[in-house]
């Protein structure tokens, strides 16, 4: 069984022939392009190229930003530069032939499908997913069924309110978790010491160029006693545990997994250890924080099984 995997994102878009076991037979990485009549033809290429190199799909998966209506693949709402595929029928967009399904949901609920079925919610029924990054993703699993709520925008973990009087989120909310724990909100707090002159090894290093200093840079700077460095850390783990113990209250998971470039070891065992301080008295027993164990980051493996999970 050969299953066509293909994500969209804003700056590239990749599709990949995918086994039964989550293992990629080809693959093809194209430019995203910035209007519709550019990017169907690039796309349909793509996927021509693959069909000719291995095999026709059994099923397709897709995966996504925004608001994916799942039941007839159309991209409900997709802000920023992928705004011009609302509307659109993802279906219609890879143009497989009719005996072959296709199927689609947002990229959170997509990575936490390749997790069902090669990765840490096999064999689970009840699992949230955090996928750390540029921003904060999220999505849910409540008995065996991935939540999608009335309007699509179930699982949105990452835009649960962790501050009321917040910096302003894109959601257009007040102090969303993305606004606290997320590369781009750490990064913006450390420029903003830097720009005011404040007393860091960051100030050092990126006076001149303070957007220089990334989220890894100002984590390496707080594991090396950095003090600017170990309160804007220190604040956004506080954050991140508070509303991770809250949403295991919530949701009382089985797991939970995290992904996305800011999940490693380290920062698991400490959000560990503050999980379980806040949630421990309620819940009575330490729910663990895995790291995604599907390899593949492309979300191609993850897109493919969506698709998998409903055959």
């Amino acid at each position: 069984m050969v299953i066509l995997g293909v994500d969209i994102g804003s700056v590239t878009t990749k599709a990949g022939m995918v086994d039964d076991h989550g293992a990629i037979l080809a693959s093809r990485t194209i430019q995203t392009a910035s209007d519709l009549d550019g990017f169907v033809p690039g796309l349909q290429d793509a996927i021509k190229w693959l069909v000719e190199a291995t095999d026709a799909p059994s099923a397709v998966g897709v995966g996504c930003k925004g608001i994916i209506d799942p039941e007839s693949t159309r991209v409900e709402i997709l802000p920023g530069s992928l705004h011009f595929l609302e509307g659109q029928l993802l279906s219609e967009l890879v143009a497989m032939p009719s005996q072959v399904p296709v199927f689609a949901d947002n990229d959170a609920r997509v990575a936490l499908a390749g997790e069902l079925m090669w990765g840490a919610a096999r064999g689970h029924r009840n699992v949230l997913m955090l996928s750390l990054g540029a921003g904060v993703g999220g999505a849910a699993m409540v008995n065996g069924q991935l939540l999608r709520g009335h309007s699509g925008v179930a699982g949105n973990l990452g835009h649960i309110t962790v501050d009321p009087d917040g910096p302003l989120c894109a959601c257009g909310n007040q102090g969303c978790l993305e606004t606290a724990f997320s590369a781009r909100a750490i990064e913006g707090e450390a420029w903003a010491a830097v720009h005011r002159g404040c007393s860091s090894a960051l100030t050092r290093l990126f006076r001149e160029q303070p957007q220089l200093a990334t989220c890894r840079t100002i984590f390496q700077a707080a594991r090396e006693g950095d003090e600017l460095s170990i309160a804007i850390v220190s604040r956004a783990m506080s954050r991140l545990g508070a509303a991770t113990a809250g949403l295991l209250s919530i949701f009382d998971p089985e797991l939970v997994i995290l992904g996305g470039m800011m999940a490693d070891a380290e920062l698991l065992e400490l959000l560990q250890n503050e999980v379980w301080r806040r949630s421990r008295k309620l819940l009575g027993r330490e729910v663990p924080l895995v790291e995604q164990q599907v390899a593949d980051r492309s979300g191609i493996v993850s897109a493919a099984g969506l698709a998998l999970a409903h055959q």
